[in-house]
């Protein structure tokens, strides 16, 4: 990942953003989409704008050989194989295929697809970049590599069920752009809507493992991290956020607010890293657009906690690299904890994870230890409940010690 300064990427971004606000409103949705290049140039950039290389890929196939294991609540799920080894991966497959695939969720012989695989989402890409991406994977290595997706449990395992399940929450389309919105701000909900499917992760699901739209991008667990709030709400989300901040995260995983971490750092790392400029100045003026809004996950209770002692042992344990006002250390130290949306975020489980697990060095900053040296677990939920409510903080002090305990355990070394 680049380590260049934001300093310097907010000084390069004044004449790309104007750029991006001289583009006429009528223009296509589809433009500025990433270099003009030739197919499989442009599909390589709709390929990674997708990140269909972090489901598609595993240690043992390779990039887009498939064989990553998806858990759902209803059972697991291995990634296909999306090179184009005939008989393995998607060799046989046309571009009517593909483009059926990510348009209507239907696999080559017609059968369905499951909404791990976010047709839901690319349902909205273009025609043209569909053909686009595919005319890329036919030129990527072939991987042999066999692959038994389906391992959900009865009856979810039967795709006809799915059926059903496209009735209730499946509407087919290609994006339609909104000719009152300027070309950039369309651009925007293109990706973000489309082959971005950032709603994937920062909505939350029904019962049925559907996205709740009508949430919004408000937030949502995702395995042990709370993907966060994208709308403009000004406590838990991009609110204070101006644009060139926004493409400073997305470009770098890191901004004056907040270094992105777990699947986040990984979507930064295999993906929007490689976004232009103006798309990523496109997805923040869409969400920057948005009604800020709460989360609609539930807080847990709020716990009484020691302040005093907490702040005490905060300023001994995290204040060296954080601040002693949560407002983050040199840059090659901590991230701020004050106003960090993953600390505020209505589930505590990004900071818990943080504290218990420690973090890998990335986007300039130092790793943080695992576990904090002489600190027992109750102290490290004190520490927690602290960080999220001073300096501004409102999050509610909701962590305890049988949560340290259950991230120890999934944590430790296997």
């Amino acid at each position: 990942m680049t380590s260049t300064p934001i300093s310097l990427l907010r000084a390069a971004l004044g004449a790309a953003l104007a750029a991006v606000a001289a583009l006429a409103p009528g223009a296509s949705a589809a433009a500025g989409s990433g270099p003009a290049q030739d197919p499989i140039a442009r599909g390589a950039y709709l390929a990674r704008m997708g990140d269909c290389v972090s489901c598609h890929s595993s240690p043992d196939s390779g990039p887009y050989g498939g064989g990553l294991k998806i858990a759902t609540p209803f059972g697991y799920l291995i990634s296909p194989n999306i090179t184009f080894e005939p008989a393995t991966g998607i060799g046989a497959w046309s571009k009517d295929d593909f483009w059926r695939a990510l348009h209507d969720g239907r696999g080559r012989r017609g059968e369905y697809l499951f909404p791990v695989m976010p047709f839901t989402f690319t349902t909205k890409a273009t025609r043209e970049d569909s053909d686009a991406i595919y005319a890329y994977l036919a030129s990527v290595p072939q991987i042999t590599y066999p692959v038994d997706v389906n391992h959900l449990d009865f009856p979810f395992s039967i795709r006809a069920t799915m059926l059903a399940w496209n009735e209730l929450f499946f509407r087919p389309g290609s994006y339609v752009p909104d000719p009152s919105r300027s070309a950039a701000w369309n651009r925007g909900a293109y990706i973000v809507e489309g082959l971005g499917h950032c709603g994937a992760c920062h909505e939350p699901r029904n019962f049925m493992g559907a996205v709740e739209r009508s949430a919004g991008l408000t937030g949502a667990k995702i395995g042990d991290w709370f993907a966060t709030n994208l709308t403009p709400n000004r406590q838990t989300g991009l609110g204070t956020w101006p644009v060139a901040e926004i493409v400073a995260f997305l470009k770098q995983g890191a901004n004056a607010h907040m270094v992105a971490e777990g699947p986040m750092a990984e979507v930064v790392h295999n993906s929007l890293k490689y976004m232009t400029v103006d798309d990523l100045a496109a997805v923040a003026e869409y969400l920057k657009s948005l009604t800020p809004s709460r989360s609609e996950v539930s807080e847990a209770p709020p716990i009484a906690f020691p302040k005093a002692r907490a702040a005490a042992l905060y300023a001994d344990s995290c204040g060296p690299c954080h601040g002693a006002q949560g407002a983050g250390g040199p840059p090659m130290l901590g991230p701020p904890l004050r106003g960090n949306a993953l600390v505020v975020a209505p589930d505590p489980i990004n900071v818990v994870r943080a504290t218990v697990g420690g973090l890998a060095a990335h986007a300039g900053r130092l790793a943080m230890p695992a576990q904090l040296d002489g600190v027992t677990a109750q102290q490290m939920a004190d520490i927690i409940n602290y960080v999220r409510t001073s300096w501004g903080n409102t999050a509610a002090p909701d962590v305890t010690p049988a949560m340290i305990f259950s991230m120890q355990a999934q944590t430790a070394p296997q």
